[in-house]
């Protein structure tokens, strides 16, 4: 079993769960959830392009920053003019949790991508609720008809969706409604990261998508090859919260590009 498919088989049972613990009915009636939501797919053609992330451990690095304040990374990362803010809200492999997001809705008005593993229209609604502005479908655990529905609801719910792909094959299920269309860098099997690999399959994609470079981004360098080759944004999580201040290493970042 992958680690995808472990996440996939726990979220489920988390996800039974927590339909009996917090109805939908009790979600919609959230103070956030009628609120009007940002922009990311606007704030990554007007700004930096930059998603910053806020990441406590990983199931392939292990602990990276458990020390770090969701209020101080993401004030900073505002102040560092980032177009997003994604953060892991998966609490069991990556140490995050739905009130990391809350804290970080309450403290800034960047755009906030939720990062998650979704395969349940609860987790849509759930995201609306806790402040998200956009929701993260990764391909390679959905059905091109669960995109579809997935995309259909957040969009109805005020969201915007970031399609994440891996590799070809996956393609075959890009829906032309999704707002922003991911690419990681980092082959899943080998964890190695692979620019040509990225440019590659964004050139497979329509010319007027909003292409995102994800994984393995850690210089001005890296962003300035990628945007030659079309790229729109840039996800960067470790290169920021690996240091003891990610807010710093954002800010000293940015001023080189």
């Amino acid at each position: 079993m992958t680690i995808l498919e472990q996440i996939t088989a726990y979220k489920r049972s988390e996800i039974n769960e927590l339909k009996e613990k917090i109805p939908i009915e009790v979600l919609k009636n959230q103070a956030l959830f009628n609120r009007k939501t940002f922009s990311l797919k606007k704030a990554i053609k007007e700004k930096t392009g930059i998603i910053a992330e806020f990441k406590r451990k990983s199931p392939s690095k292990g602990i990276i920053n458990d020390i770090a304040k969701v209020k101080d990374v993401v004030l900073g990362y505002e102040k560092c003019g980032v177009s997003g803010i994604s953060i892991l809200t998966d609490s069991y492999f990556f140490g995050g949790s739905n009130e990391d997001l809350f804290q970080a809705r309450a403290n800034v008005n960047t755009p906030i991508l939720r990062k998650d593993f979704t395969i349940s229209t609860y987790q849509i609604y759930e995201a609306k609720a806790i402040g998200a502005d956009a929701i993260l479908l990764i391909a390679s655990i959905l059905t091109k008809q669960e995109i579809i529905d997935f995309t259909d609801l957040a969009h109805q719910l005020d969201l915007e969706v970031l399609l994440e792909i891996h590799n070809e094959k996956e393609l075959e299920k890009y829906y032309q409604k999704v707002d922003l269309i991911g690419i990681n860098n980092r082959n899943l099997k080998t964890f190695k990261v692979d620019f040509e690999h990225a440019v590659n399959l964004s050139k497979k994609l329509p010319k007027e998508s909003i292409k995102i470079a994800e994984s393995g981004i850690k210089t001005a360098k890296d962003i300035q090859l990628l945007k030659s080759k079309g790229f729109n944004g840039f996800l960067i999580g470790e290169s920021f919260m690996k240091t003891k201040n990610p807010a710093l290493a954002c800010s000293k970042f940015t001023k080189k590009l």
